[in-house]
C-alpha cells in the first residue's frame, strides 16, 4: 500500500516513534474527546480510592484518535505498568498464556486491534477477564488434563477501529465502552500549538488553523504534518511555522485545503468521471482505482463520509454535493467532464 501522509494509521516505526513522544502523559492534559474524557476521570478517581483495578475497557473508534494514548495515560494515572501487544500478534494461546502470567496486580494489558484475536486466543481470555483464571490443557486424548492458573487482578483495555466485527461473547466482557470520534478544528489546532511547543518550533495562530483544516479531524495526521511543515520552514524559510509556509510545505505533499491527497481526489474524480457520480460499489471502485477494498473502506472512505463528499446507500456510493462544490466539477459527471 501506498505512504500517504493523512493516513490514520502509523507509516513507520519511525514515524510511531515520533508520534509517541508527543504524546500527553496525564488525562487533564489530554485535548478534545471531552465526555470521553469525564467518564474516565470519574472511574479513575473511583478505582483510586476503593485502591483496586479499573473494570476492562474498550476503546472503539477510527485509527489515529488517541486510543493507545489513553491506554499509556490510564497506566501513568494509575502506577502501574503498561503491557502491549496487538490482535494479529497473538496466534497461538501459549503466546496470551506467557503474558497473563506475568502480569502483577494492577497492571494494564493493552490489546490493539483485538477484533483481530485469533478463536481459540479469544475463547482462552474469558476466564481470565471474568475470573482471573486460564485453563491450560496438557497432553491429548485420554491422558489430558486441565490445570486451573490463577492469575493477577489486571485490567484489560482492548482496542478496534472495526468494533463490529467483535464476538458478543468478547464485547460482553468489557464492563465500559467509550467511542473515539473526530475531532473538531479548534481542538486539533490546540494539539497542533501543544505539540509545536514540544518540538519548540514558533507557529503562529492562523497556522494552527489552516493546519487544523487539513488534518481530517485526526491527531495523528495534525502532528505528521506539523513535522513535515516544521522541516519545509527550517528549510526554505527562517523556522517559524506562519499560514505562508503551511500552504506552499503541504503544496508540496501533496495535501489539498480540505485534506484531500491524490488517493482521495482519484476516487472522486473517478466516481464523477467513470461513474457518473454514482451509485458504485466498493468492489467496481477498487479495481478502477488499482486499490484494495479494504484500503478505501478503512483507510479513505471514513473522512470522506464524514465531510459529506460521498454518501453509501443501497445501491452503493453516491459523490455528495460538497465534493462537487469542491473539486468545482458538474453532478452530471460522464467521460467528457471537464473542470469549470
Amino acid at each position: 500500500m501506498r505512504e500517504r501522509v493523512v493516513s490514520p494509521a502509523a507509516i513507520s516505526p519511525e514515524d510511531e516513534q515520533a508520534i509517541v513522544s508527543l504524546r500527553p502523559t496525564k488525562l487533564n492534559e489530554f485535548t478534545g474527546q471531552k465526555q470521553t474524557i469525564e467518564k474516565l476521570s470519574v472511574s479513575l478517581e473511583a478505582v483510586k480510592r476503593r485502591d483496586e483495578p479499573h473494570e476492562h475497557i474498550l476503546f472503539y473508534g477510527p485509527p489515529g484518535l488517541g486510543k493507545t494514548t489513553l491506554a499509556h495515560i490510564l497506566a501513568n494515572e494509575m502506577g502501574t505498568r503498561l503491557v502491549v501487544t496487538s490482535g494479529p500478534s497473538l496466534q497461538r494461546t501459549g503466546d496470551l498464556m506467557g503474558i497473563l502470567t506475568n502480569l502483577e496486580a494492577g497492571d494494564i494489558l493493552f490489546i490493539d486491534e483485538i477484533h483481530r484475536l485469533a478463536p481459540s486466543v479469544e475463547e482462552f481470555i474469558y476466564p481470565a477477564l471474568e475470573d482471573f483464571k486460564v485453563d491450560f490443557v496438557v497432553d491429548k486424548g485420554a491422558y489430558a488434563r486441565v490445570i486451573n492458573v490463577p492469575l493477577k487482578k489486571f485490567t484489560l483495555i482492548g482496542a478496534t477501529t472495526r468494533a463490529g466485527l467483535l464476538s458478543a461473547p468478547l464485547r460482553s466482557r468489557f464492563g465500559i465502552f467509550h467511542h473515539l470520534d473526530f475531532y473538531p478544528d479548534e481542538d486539533i489546532a490546540k494539539i497542533i500549538k501543544n505539540s509545536a511547543q514540544t518540538l519548540q518550533v514558533t507557529i503562529d495562530d492562523e497556522a494552527c488553523r489552516e493546519m487544523s483544516h487539513r488534518s481530517r479531524g485526526t491527531p495523528r495526521i495534525a502532528n505528521r504534518l506539523l513535522r513535515r511543515v516544521r522541516d519545509f520552514a527550517q528549510v526554505k524559510r527562517d523556522g517559524v511555522i506562519n499560514l505562508e509556509s503551511v500552504n506552499s510545505a503541504l503544496e508540496m505533499e501533496g495535501v489539498d485545503p480540505a485534506g484531500l491527497d491524490n488517493l482521495d481526489l482519484k476516487l472522486l474524480t473517478t466516481m464523477i468521471k467513470f461513474y457518473a457520480g454514482g451509485p458504485v460499489g466498493i468492489e467496481a471502485l477498487a479495481a478502477t482505482v488499482n486499490e484494495e477494498t479494504d484500503t478505501l473502506e478503512e483507510m479513505v472512505e471514513p473522512y470522506l463520509l464524514k465531510i459529506g463528499f460521498i454518501k453509501r446507500t443501497r445501491r452503493g456510493r453516491v459523490v455528495g454535493q460538497a465534493a462537487y462544490d469542491h473539486l468545482k466539477m458538474r453532478p452530471e459527471g460522464g467521460p467528457q467532464q471537464q473542470l469549470l
